[in-house]
């Protein structure tokens, strides 16, 4: 296919060919996003919308791209993390398929920023966002376009909490759909998709063996789960660190030791945190743990993990003593090992979730992208919840993929559901 001409910045559109191998090769295995672009490729309910996102740029993603492209959408695309960022992947979105992309693996906080102000160059309808950086660039310092924006969508629980609070103070001024709320993304991406996808960076990054070691996981919401489950299923032992009770005794009933990290970082061979906050680790915690401890940070933000304290006190620093590790050498001869710099670590080192795994997220999103433009939404600023129909219909495109049917409810039934009496 020929190249296309279209505004970007990416660091080598050489690769674009072997990116559209990967892509392609993705959707493979996102049969309800890929049907849902035949159906947006023949009807074009898009036609015309200017999107603006900011999102890891994986192949996964690149497809979600095609799928509102291919719907008659302009779209804009920066990349929300620069190591998660594939740079043949955003050569092919522009060489291949003529989408605007406007990002580079490593880059730095500069560069980041003028990504933002790339994708914003031209005034959004439609906003989609992962963790919520386009939605405070437009609400500090792109003001001038909001009254031309009509919703977006928000694919993290820590973009979701960002969100939360300014509608509480007032300040959203837009109505945004938290796709990570919504029940298929909860079960397939939360709890499945980061579980894997967090095991999986760990043996990419040290090749260690998990089964026997004493693993500590901060956090034990959706995706926290996930990611126990999957440590205990390859036999790490696993403790749990919470702030929340309900979730604390959650994990108590399944089985795991719960206890303060102040406890565990004594005993913790590796670290896994999935907080959504920042400073779960720290200092403190950094004095107690075992020589050879290793770090990761399966969270959006680089803050829940203090890695900038680890740069400023360690009296010595080995960048990539592996791929996607970094050793600091404590004053007293103890060795930490930090994964991706204490970024995503699922996805800065490894590929992030499975193409199976996003294409409902995605899925999901492309049809609340639709639903936002037919008026779905209502006036004015607010947080809402994925429409339950579209919720339901993604489910039942994905059983199909599989080939698994269900049960309907018979017409008595479904009256003695809808019954008070």
């Amino acid at each position: 296919m020929a190249r296309r001409s279209v505004p970007h910045d990416v660091a080598d559109l050489g690769l674009a060919e072997q990116g559209r191998a990967r892509i392609e090769w993705s959707d493979r295995g996102m049969p309800v996003l890929r049907s849902i672009r035949e159906r947006f490729a023949a009807d074009r309910p898009l036609d015309g919308l200017k999107i603006s996102a900011c999102m890891h740029i994986t192949t996964e993603t690149a497809n979600l791209m095609r799928t509102l492209h291919e719907g008659g959408a302009h779209v804009r695309i920066a990349a929300s993390n620069p190591l998660s960022t594939q740079d043949d992947t955003a050569a092919a979105l522009v060489g291949e398929y003529g989408i605007s992309v406007f990002a580079r693996y490593r880059s730095d906080r500069a560069a980041y920023q003028r990504s933002i102000d790339a994708t914003l160059a031209v005034p959004p309808e439609i906003v989609l966002d992962d963790a919520c950086d386009l939605v405070t660039a437009l609400h500090t310092d792109y003001t001038d376009l909001l009254p031309g924006v009509r919703g977006g969508c928000e694919e993290t629980t820590t973009g979701v909490v960002r969100l939360r609070a300014m509608a509480a103070a007032g300040a959203l001024r837009y109505p945004v759909v938290a796709v990570t709320d919504s029940p298929t993304k909860h079960l397939f991406d939360n709890r499945y998709g980061t579980g894997q996808s967090t095991v999986d960076a760990l043996l990419r990054s040290t090749n260690m063996l998990l089964a026997g070691a004493t693993v500590v996981v901060a956090g034990f919401g959706h995706v926290g789960r996930g990611v126990a489950e999957r440590l205990a299923g390859m036999g790490a032992r696993v403790l749990v660190t919470e702030v929340d009770p309900a979730r604390a005794l959650d994990a108590v009933l399944v089985g795991y030791t719960v206890l303060p990290m102040a406890d565990a970082a004594r005993v913790g061979d590796v670290f896994v945190t999935v907080s959504g906050n920042r400073d779960v680790i720290g200092p403190s915690h950094f004095k107690l743990m075992k020589d050879g401890a290793v770090i990761a940070n399966a969270g959006h933000f680089d803050i829940e993990v203090d890695a900038a304290w680890l740069v400023e006190n360690a009296v010595a620093h080995r960048a990539r003593v592996r791929p996607n590790v970094d050793e600091f050498v404590m004053s007293d001869g103890r060795r930490l090992m930090l994964l991706a710099e204490g970024r995503v670590a699922n996805l800065a080192a490894a590929e992030g979730h499975p193409a199976s795994v996003m294409d409902i997220s995605f899925a999901v999103q492309a049809l609340t992208v639709e639903w936002l433009l037919n008026g779905g939404a209502p006036a004015g600023g607010g947080v809402l919840e994925v429409p339950a129909e579209i919720d339901r219909e993604v489910a039942r495109l994905k059983l199909a993929a599989f080939g698994v049917e269900i049960d309907t409810l018979t017409d008595a039934q479904a009256a003695y559901l809808t019954s008070w009496d």
